[in-house]
C-alpha cells in the first residue's frame, strides 16, 4: 500500500473514531441548555444521552457481522453517513423526543465507527506493526472522551447547543469522501453470512435493557420503578437466551465462540475495567470541579486539555516498544498501577483551597496509565485470533469498554448519592447550637449578611442558606474522593488477571504469515 493512501486511511479511521468518542460525552455539559431551549426537564433531557449510549451498545457487537453482510467499506462509509445525516437532524430537532429519536439513530451509525475503524487501522498495517496501529487508535479511545467536556464546554459558553451537534458535519463529509476514495474493503469473507434475526432481536432487547438499567436505574431509585424491574428481566433472560443462541447457530450475529480463547475473555475481562476507569475518571473530575470549586464547563474541558495532548505522546512510544518486542503485560500492569496512582492522588490532594494546577500532575499521570493500558489492551485482543476473527475480536473488546463504562458511571451515580446522603448527615449532626463554632461562624455570617440587609430577620435566614451551602460543597467533597478511591480499588480487584495473558511473542516467519493472510 502506498504510503499517502496508508497515512489517508490512519487519518480517516482515527478521526471517525474520535468523532463518535467526542459524540458521547459532549452533550453532558449541555444538559441544562437544551432542557431550558426545549422546556423539557432535567431528568427528561438525560434521555439525549441515554437513547445514544442503548444504540451504541447494541450495534457495537454486530459491526462485525454486518461489515461481513454489507462488506466492510459500505458498511463503514454507510455509517459515517448516517452519523452525519442524524447529526444534522440533531442540531435542528425543535422538541426533546425528536432530538432523542435521532439521538439514537445517530448511535447506531456511531456504533460502526469505532470497531470498523480499528478493524480498518489492523489491516492497514502488518502483524510486525499492529503495536503501532494500536498506539494510534488508542489516541482516539483516550482523546475522544476527554475532549467531549472540553468541545462542549467551549461551545456552550460561547455559542448555542446545535453547535454540538452541527460541528460533525464538516468532519463527517471529509470522513466519507476519504473513506470512498482511499479505504479498500475486507477480503476476510467470501460470502454473505445467513441473518440471524433471532440473534439479533435477543441482542437487542438484551443489550438494550440492560443499558437502560444502568443508565435510568439511579433516577428511578433502582427496583423500587417498574420499568427498571421490567427491564431487569428482559435483561437477563434476553442475555442468557442470546449466549445459548449463539452457541448453537451456524451462522451467528456475533461469534461469542471466540471467549474460548482464554487470552480473549481475560483481554475483555480488564478492557471492561479499563473502560470503568476511563468513563468514570471523566465523569467525576469534572463533577469535582463545577460543583465543589465552582469551574465553568470551558475551564473544566481546559484543564483536561493538556493531560489529553499528552496522550499523542506516550502512545506511540508504548506502540513503538510493543513492535519492538517488549512484553505487553509489563505496559498492561504499569498502565494498572499508575491509573490507582492516579485515584489515589485524588483521594488525597483534594481540598477546598485547590487550585487548577494541583491537578496537572494527577491528570499527566493519569494520561500515562490510561494511554498503556488502551495500547495493550487493543493490541492484545486480536492476539492468536485469525484475520477473518479480528473484527469481531475488535468488537467485542469495544463492547466491553462501553458496558465497563456505562456500568462504571451507574455504580458511581449510585455509589455518589449514598456517600453524599451518608456525609451530609455526619456533618450536618456535629453542628449544635450551643457549640463555640457554630456561633463563631454564625455571628460572622450574620455581620457579613447583615450589612446588606435592613430587617434582621432576613439576615439570620440568609447566614443559615449560607452555612448550608457550605456543608452541602464540603459533603460533594467528602463524597468525590471517596468516588477516586472506589475506582482505584475495583481496578486493584482485578489486578491478577494480568498474569493470565498470553505472552507468546511472534516469529519473523509468523508475522510474515500473518501479515500476508490479513491482505
Amino acid at each position: 500500500m502506498r504510503s499517502f493512501a496508508k497515512i489517508i486511511i490512519v487519518f480517516t479511521t482515527i478521526s471517525a473514531a474520535i468523532m463518535e468518542l467526542i459524540d458521547a460525552s459532549i452533550v453532558n455539559v449541555a444538559l441544562s441548555n437544551v432542557a431550558g431551549n426545549l422546556g423539557a426537564t432535567i431528568e427528561d433531557v438525560s434521555w439525549v444521552i441515554t437513547a445514544y449510549a442503548i444504540a451504541n451498545v447494541i450495534i457495537i457487537p454486530m459491526t462485525g457481522f454486518l461489515a461481513q453482510y454489507f462488506g466492510r467499506k459500505n458498511y463503514y462509509l454507510y455509517s459515517i453517513v448516517l452519523f452525519t445525516l442524524a447529526s444534522i437532524m440533531c442540531g435542528n430537532s425543535t422538541s426533546l423526543w425528536e432530538l432523542v429519536f435521532w439521538r439514537f439513530i445517530q448511535g447506531i451509525g456511531g456504533g460502526a465507527l469505532l470497531s470498523t475503524s480499528q478493524a480498518i487501522l489492523f489491516d492497514t498495517f502488518p502483524i510486525s506493526q499492529r503495536g503501532i496501529a494500536s498506539a494510534m487508535f488508542g489516541v482516539g479511545i483516550v482523546m475522544g472522551p476527554t475532549l467531549g467536556p472540553t468541545v462542549g464546554g467551549l461551545i456552550i459558553d460561547h455559542y448555542a447547543w446545535p453547535l454540538i451537534f452541527n460541528i460533525n458535519i464538516p468532519f463527517g463529509i471529509l470522513a466519507t469522501a476519504l473513506t470512498y476514495f482511499f479505504v479498500e474493503d475486507s477480503v476476510h469473507h467470501t460470502s454473505k453470512p445467513g441473518i440471524d434475526w433471532t440473534g439479533i432481536l435477543l441482542l437487542m432487547v438484551g443489550v438494550g435493557s440492560l443499558q437502560f438499567v444502568l443508565e435510568r436505574g439511579e433516577a428511578h431509585d433502582w427496583f423500587a420503578d417498574e420499568s427498571i424491574r421490567v427491564a431487569t428481566v428482559a435483561a437477563v433472560v434476553s442475555v442468557v437466551g442470546f449466549i445459548w443462541w449463539e452457541l448453537n447457530t451456524e451462522e451467528p450475529v456475533v461469534n461469542i465462540r471466540l471467549f474460548k480463547d482464554p487470552n480473549l475473555t481475560l483481554t475483555t475481562l480488564l478492557t471492561f475495567v479499563s473502560g470503568f476507569a476511563l468513563f468514570t475518571s471523566v465523569f467525576v473530575y469534572p463533577l469535582l470541579l463545577q460543583r465543589v470549586l465552582g469551574y465553568t464547563p470551558t475551564m473544566v474541558g481546559m484543564s483536561l486539555l493538556p493531560s489529553a495532548l499528552a496522550s499523542m505522546v506516550v502512545m506511540p512510544i508504548v506502540g513503538k516498544r510493543l513492535q519492538a518486542g517488549d512484553s505487553p503485560k509489563i505496559f498492561i500492569t504499569l498502565g494498572f498501577i499508575i491509573v490507582m496512582i492516579y485515584g489515589w492522588m485524588l483521594y488525597q490532594r483534594c481540598d477546598l483551597n485547590v487550585t487548577m494546577g494541583d491537578f496537572f500532575l494527577p491528570l499527566m499521570v493519569r494520561t500515562m496509565g490510561i494511554s498503556m493500558m488502551a495500547v495493550t489492551l487493543t493490541n492484545q485482543a486480536v492476539v492468536g485470533l485469525s484475520p477473518r476473527d479480528i473484527p469481531q475480536g475488535v468488537a467485542l473488546n469495544n463492547m466491553m469498554r462501553q458496558l465497563g463504562g456505562a456500568f462504571g458511571i451507574a455504580i458511581m451515580n449510585t455509589y455518589i448519592a449514598q456517600r453524599f446522603a451518608i456525609h451530609k448527615n455526619d456533618l450536618i449532626t456535629n453542628i449544635t447550637a450551643g457549640s463555640q463554632l457554630f456561633i463563631e461562624r454564625n455571628t460572622a455570617l450574620l455581620q457579613g449578611v447583615g450589612s446588606k440587609l435592613a430587617v434582621t430577620a432576613n439576615a439570620q435566614q440568609q447566614a443559615y442558606q449560607i452555612m448550608d451551602l457550605t456543608i452541602t460543597k464540603q459533603a460533594y467533597l467528602l463524597t468525590y474522593m471517596d468516588g477516586f478511591l472506589f475506582a482505584t480499588v475495583a481496578v486493584l480487584a482485578v489486578f491478577p488477571l494480568i498474569a493470565g495473558l498470553r505472552n507468546k511473542k511472534l516469529t519473523v516467519a509468523e508475522m510474515k504469515i500473518a501479515s500476508e493472510s490479513a491482505h
